[in-house]
């Protein structure tokens, strides 16, 4: 695939023919253009070759076909497809600077498009993964790297907090990458872009999102308590406005889950394959807006406040704690993520 505007023949029959357009700023793994055609001006996206890009494209396909039910919108409008090219043509949308309390609005937001899933779609999107063995061995390594304890019940735990999360309740429409930057903030409310990663699974996964710290993202916020508490509540409400129904269950285990991901410290085309936890004690890096000791203090600290009075994770809160302790007193320069979205 070139740069050339994919913009075939039966899509031109469909919309209209270009009369302009302009290359945007993409991640590697897509090309994107605004279009001017002669009745609106649309986004045109374009999945780039690569192992996975099939897969990609229909995630985000089957997505958008989903997050269309929404009675507020919630996604553009998906107005056209080219398959063959893995082309989508989109609603343009002008995005505008978020206010300071961004995350009550996003939250809404992620709560409506969670809700458009149902019980029957089960199949249409591959179901959300958590963490895994390998993952709990490599956090517990960390913590002997760092000369921190593990009693055996931690190993306990974490063993119990994977299984959890493996059968956690939910067929939510997860974005699957929820960040800053896929989240248009428009005139007309708050529309998610890039489902390259859709899943089906608990809504709680993508909600601690903003406690964790924007796990699989480049941008890093650690909100108030006050302003995380009108969010989660906004969640809360907004899905029982669409769903009937009451979220079910707490995010301490959606956030340790989070903490004890190595590849939730390095972005997307650097995950797989190497244990990135076991490099915390040796390097540090920056990718976005904080770095990874950065990051790693953050969600310890959060995992370990929220913990602390779970019977089931207590273990894991004393742990976290020292942890967090040990690598501020190691790197005693190290700053809190940002409060703000950049």
């Amino acid at each position: 695939m070139g740069t050339q505007l994919p913009f075939g023949d039966e899509l031109r029959a469909e919309l209209g023919e270009p009369e302009g357009s302009l290359r945007l700023s993409s991640s590697p793994r897509s090309r994107v253009w605004r279009v001017e055609l002669p009745a609106s001006t649309v986004v045109v996206k374009q999945l780039v070759d690569g192992p996975d890009a099939d897969e990609r494209y229909a995630r985000e396909v089957a997505a958008l076909r989903l997050a269309a039910r929404a009675g507020t919108p919630v996604v553009p409008a998906l107005l056209a497809t080219d398959p063959g090219e893995r082309v989508l043509v989109l609603e343009h949308l002008e995005h505008q600077r978020p206010a300071g309390d961004w995350i009550v609005d996003y939250a809404a937001a992620l709560a409506r498009l969670h809700a458009t899933a149902r019980p029957d779609d089960v199949g249409v999107l591959p179901r959300w993964q958590g963490p895994n063995q390998a993952d709990v061995e490599s956090f517990l390594r960390l913590a002997g790297a760092l000369e921190v304890p593990v009693t055996p019940a931690v190993s306990g735990e974490l063993d119990d907090l994977v299984a959890r999360l493996d059968r956690a309740p939910g067929h939510a429409l997860l974005h699957g990458d929820p960040c800053p930057g896929n989240d248009l903030h428009t005139a007309k409310g708050i529309r998610f872009i890039d489902f390259e990663q859709a899943a089906l699974g608990s809504g709680l996964m993508e909600l601690a999102y903003l406690r964790i710290g924007f796990p699989t993202c480049w941008c890093v916020t650690s909100a108030s308590e006050p302003l995380l508490e009108r969010a989660e509540g906004a969640y809360r409400e907004e899905w029982r406005t669409a769903t009937g129904s009451d979220v079910q269950g707490g995010l301490a285990d959606a956030c340790a889950g989070w903490l004890i991901r190595g590849d939730a410290l390095v972005q997307r085309a650097h995950r797989e394959g190497t244990d990135h936890l076991a490099r915390i004690p040796h390097q540090d890096w920056t990718w976005g807006t904080a770095t990874a000791r950065q990051r790693l203090v953050h969600r310890l600290g959060v995992v370990g406040r929220m913990t602390a009075d779970d019977t089931s994770l207590r273990g894991l809160s004393s742990l976290s704690t020292a942890m967090r302790a040990r690598m501020l007193a190691r790197w005693p320069t190290l700053q809190p993520v940002p409060a703000a979205r950049p």
